[in-house]
């Protein structure tokens, strides 16, 4: 079975058992099982494809995250020409990974 999911502003294209890296989802721990409603495809290994309007009703991914942590940092940096100015930040997203346990239609 197959899902398209949509979080953080992403879209997911997820099967049972697979693990992802998303952007962190707001007071949640290790360990906790979380349960993603917004469900924009559903197809099963029959060719059956249900597609939502713009979410497929009563469908829902379940998931566990597996560890939050930090994505790698990047640099921005802003440069003016002959002006003497140059300004570095830097910034490391906050990110959890997830495991997919079960698809529900």
């Amino acid at each position: 079975m197959l899902a398209v999911i949509k979080t953080g502003g992403k879209q997911y294209q997820v099967k049972q058992g697979d693990v992802l890296a998303i952007e962190k989802l707001p007071k949640n721990q290790d360990g906790d099982k979380i349960v993603l409603t917004d469900v924009l495809l559903v197809a099963d290994d029959k060719d059956n494809v249900t597609l939502g309007d713009p979410l497929v009703k009563g469908a829902q991914v379940e998931a566990t995250i597996i560890k939050n942590f930090q994505d790698k940092k990047v640099t921005v940096v802003k440069y003016k020409a002959k002006t003497r100015y140059k300004k570095t930040v830097g910034h490391r997203q906050e990110k959890a990974e997830i495991k997919i346990d079960k698809i529900v239609i």
